[in-house]
């Protein structure tokens, strides 16, 4: 829940490759206005592409970025309060 509350907006970055590969990369813009990008979603052939499932799995990928920088700073503040207590 965590993640979500602090997403203030998501972009869709699609790029075909010339070789007809499709990729798609979602941008998240946390509320403090920082910007995270996981790995992309990818198709193996553009005629087998489905835009929703793509566009979930960027989101996904990209939230699992999230996931590893807010648990970092929780551990950061978690740290300092120790350190204001001794």
């Amino acid at each position: 829940d965590d993640i979500n509350l602090n997403i203030k907006d998501i972009e869709i970055v699609k790029h075909t490759t010339k070789g007809g590969k499709i990729l798609r990369w979602a941008i998240i813009t946390t509320q403090s206005g920082f910007a995270v990008v996981g790995t992309p979603s990818a198709t193996i052939n553009a005629e087998n592409d489905n835009e929703e499932v793509g566009e979930e799995v960027a989101i996904n990928n990209s939230k699992s970025q999230m996931w590893a920088l807010m648990g970092y700073n929780l551990s950061e503040e978690i740290y300092k309060n120790k350190l204001k207590k001794v």
